[in-house]
C-alpha cells in the first residue's frame, strides 16, 4: 500500500511495480489523495486512476487498487468508468476502495465540495451502489439525494465478471458497514489495535447476520503501516531514516513508541508474529503500507520473506 500523495513518481511507480511483480506481491494498492500530508509545499501525488491504467499496461500478473478513492473526487459515472477502463487495460486485475474523504484542506485546494460527514457517507452509500449497478445492470434508472441517472447502459462491461471487487474503507461504524455489506466485496479498517479489530470484526459479522448475507461472501482486512528488516536493525534503520524526513514534534524513541501502536516495526520473524495475531482476530488479508517507497528491499522482503512464513506459521 503507497501513500501516493508524497511525491511518488512514475518511475517509482515502476520500480515498484516491477518488484513486486519480480518477488511474488500479489496486488498493490495505493491511496487516492491529491494533497501531501507530510510535505505539502513539496510533494504531490499523479491521479490515481489515470495512473494505475498506465501500470496495468505495464504489467501482466499485479493487481492494482485504491485504498480508498474518496466519494468527494469524482461523479459515480465516472469512477466507474475510469475504473472499467482500467480493468480492460489490465486484462481484469483492479479492485475498487472507497470511502467518505476525509482530508479537508485537499478540498479546499482543488476545489472539491467538502460537505459534512453525515452527507459525504450518505455520498458514499449512493456510490457504492451506483457503481456496483452500472457494471452490471441496463438500463439503470438511479434516484437518490444525490446523484440521478435515467437510462444509463455503461458499456464495455469491465472485464472482471459480475464486477471488480469492491472495498469499503471505514472504521466499523453503521454508516459505512451497512452499505459495504449490501453492496461490497471487502471491508477494510485502517490503524487498528488487535483489540480495535476484534470489535469491528464482530460489528461486520452482526451486520452481516442482520442483513442475511454469508459471512464467507465478504472480507475483512486491515490497513497498516509497515517498516520491516531482516533483522530488527534493520528495520530500526528504515524507522530513523522514516523518522528524519519530520518534522517531528518528539524525539525518536517517543516516536518509535507511539508509531509501533500502528506500524509493524521489527524484523521478518517479528513482524510475521504480529501478523499471525492479527490474523487471529478474523482479518482475511492485510495492507502493509511502505513509507520509502524509493526502497524496494522491503518489497522483497514482503513477497519472499515474510508472506511465505505467515502461511506456513
Amino acid at each position: 500500500m503507497i501513500e501516493g500523495q508524497e511525491g511518488v513518481t512514475w518511475e517509482q511507480w515502476l520500480a515498484l511495480a516491477q518488484a513486486c511483480e519480480e518477488h511474488g506481491v500479489g496486488t498493490m494498492f495505493r491511496s487516492d489523495h491529491y494533497v501531501s500530508f507530510s510535505a505539502p509545499e513539496r510533494a504531490g501525488s499523479l491521479d490515481a486512476w489515470t495512473e494505475i491504467a498506465a501500470l496495468a499496461a505495464r504489467t501482466t500478473t499485479l493487481r492494482l487498487g485504491t485504498l480508498v478513492s474518496p466519494a468527494t473526487f469524482r461523479h459515480p459515472s465516472l469512477l466507474a468508468k475510469a475504473v472499467a477502463t482500467a480493468d480492460h487495460v489490465s486484462g481484469g486485475r483492479v479492485e475498487l476502495g472507497l470511502g467518505a474523504g476525509w482530508m479537508a484542506p485537499e478540498h479546499e485546494h482543488y476545489g472539491f465540495p467538502f460537505p459534512p460527514t453525515p452527507v459525504r457517507v450518505e455520498m458514499l452509500a449512493e456510490q457504492l451502489e451506483i457503481v456496483a449497478r452500472s457494471w452490471t445492470e441496463a438500463p439503470l434508472d438511479f434516484e437518490g439525494r444525490h446523484y440521478r441517472l435515467r437510462g444509463l447502459t455503461a458499456l464495455p462491461r469491465p472485464v472482471q465478471q459480475p464486477r471488480p471487487p469492491l472495498i469499503v474503507g471505514g472504521a466499523g461504524k453503521p454508516a459505512t458497514l451497512r452499505p459495504a455489506v449490501r453492496w461490497a466485496d471487502e471491508y477494510n479498517t485502517p490503524f487498528a489495535t488487535v483489540e480495535q479489530l476484534r470489535e469491528r470484526r464482530a460489528l461486520l459479522d452482526d451486520t452481516l447476520r442482520d442483513a442475511g448475507r454469508d459471512r464467507a461472501t465478504m472480507r475483512f482486512s486491515l490497513m497498516t503501516g509497515l517498516l520491516v528488516g531482516e533483522t530488527h536493525a534493520d528495520a530500526l534503520d528504515r524507522a530513523r531514516e522514516l523518522y528524519a524526513r519530520g518534522p517531528r514534534d518528539a524525539a525518536f524513541d517517543e516516536w518509535l513508541h507511539h508509531t509501533s501502536k500502528a506500524t509493524l516495526v521489527g524484523s521478518v520473524d517479528e513482524v510475521g508474529e504480529r501478523l499471525r495475531a492479527i490474523e487471529a482476530t478474523g482479518v482475511d488479508r492485510v495492507m502493509l503500507q511502505h513509507l520509502l517507497h524509493e526502497d524496494l528491499e522491503p518489497v522483497r522482503l514482503i513477497g519472499r520473506e515474510l508472506a511465505p512464513r505467515v502461511a506456513t506459521g
